[in-house]
């Protein structure tokens, strides 16, 4: 029997099967609320066949946002948007659907990517952002403000508040984003963090600010469903953060109940050097899960089926995410359990749609049959 397509426990959450849906950035909302390429993104990821679909990394606030196009869910009318998206989703598949939380911190108020994607000015409707230290991402930008005590507690507020939203959406799991650079990996990275408090130098204290995050928004979120964290494992720089202290992190989090580690890398600075290669953040994953006993999330370059059977079937990791591999092939999960002889979900205006000596790769929920 193929691992890729065997079910996977997450607290109260079964999985069908081990493939998810990466959270991918569509900077498309309007004032952070959801719009009609939402319903069209979504609704055609729900139906990949996938286990897990993780939407967008959402601003937990405003000035939380990457660009002005970023997804939001931190008032009414967030919520409220999103709402019609998640009931047609449900209609129409049964993938589990969770949302990964964010705030860009030092990255945030910045051009769209087909835009040219650089830090936008106050002059053409930029903001000033807010880091742990005021140490700039890039030359030439404008540095953010260091992060006082009320704004340390308001933003904890806010992923607790848009974890409860999230909650009444009936969304099945929630995923923090501490990775890429974005606000929490600032805080955790050396070289973002120069604070003098008790959250910055030690390793303990630029641990403690995502930590209180977690307990918040864990605390904020139904017992029953689970809350994971993507981690950028190395900053790919000397001096940055790396795997050992990624993996003393995740061990704290193992004692707050964390449900996966998805194991990214890098985002901190434009002078990092990343080693591309098929799979090449899988042995971050691994590393992690051998050290720590938890369920972790591979992602990076992931493209055949063999390969994340692959790294399933050796323990590399619990669960595979794929992102622009989705988006080019939205169908990857039917071809993989083509290939590796399982089924999947598919809705039944599908069920005609393979080749005659493929019928059998839908699971007809509806029959009960396989």
């Amino acid at each position: 029997m193929s691992i890729l397509f065997s079910p996977f426990t997450l607290r109260g959450l079964v999985l069908p099967n081990r493939i998810v849906v990466s959270p991918m950035c569509q900077y498309s909302a309007d004032n952070g609320k959801a719009t009609a390429w939402h319903m069209m993104h979504l609704g055609g990821l729900a139906v990949s066949g996938a286990g897990m679909l993780c939407i967008e990394a959402t601003a937990v606030e405003a000035q939380g946002r990457i660009t002005l196009g970023d997804l939001g869910l931190w008032d009414d009318a967030t919520e409220a948007a999103l709402e019609p998206i998640l009931a047609a989703v449900r209609k129409y598949s049964k993938t589990a659907v969770v949302m990964q939380l964010a705030h860009a911190g030092r990255k945030a108020s910045s051009h769209l990517p087909w835009e040219g994607g650089q830090s936008m000015p106050l002059s053409e409707g930029g903001w000033v952002t807010q880091a742990p230290s005021a140490i700039v991402q890039k030359e030439g930008e404008a540095p953010p403000v260091a992060i006082d005590k009320a704004g340390l507690a308001r933003i904890r507020d806010a992923f607790t508040t848009t974890a409860q939203r999230a909650a009444r959406l009936g969304l099945d799991g929630l995923e923090i984003h501490a990775a890429h650079g974005y606000l929490l990996h600032q805080f955790l990275s050396p070289i973002s963090n120069r604070r003098t408090d008790p959250y910055g130098g030690s390793l303990e204290n630029r641990m403690r600010f995502p930590l209180e995050v977690f307990d918040a928004v864990r605390a904020a979120f139904p017992a029953d469903k689970p809350v994971g964290v993507r981690l950028s494992a190395t900053d790919w720089l000397e001096g940055g953060w790396d795997i050992a202290q990624t993996i003393t992190l995740a061990l704290e989090l193992k004692k707050r109940g964390v449900d996966w580690i998805d194991a990214s890398s890098g985002g901190i600075s434009s002078l990092q050097k990343i080693v591309l290669g098929p799979g090449y953040q899988v042995g971050f994953a691994q590393a992690i899960k051998e050290a720590t006993g938890l369920n972790t999330m591979a992602v990076g370059l992931i493209t055949e089926p063999k390969q994340a059977e692959e790294y399933l079937a050796s323990g590399k990791a619990d669960l595979v995410a794929l992102a622009r591999g989705m988006l080019y092939d939205p169908r990857w999960a039917w071809h993989a359990a083509a290939e590796l002889g399982a089924t999947v979900e598919a809705p039944p205006p599908y069920w005609r749609a393979l080749p005659r000596e493929q019928h059998a790769l839908f699971r007809e929920t509806r029959l009960g049959t396989r």
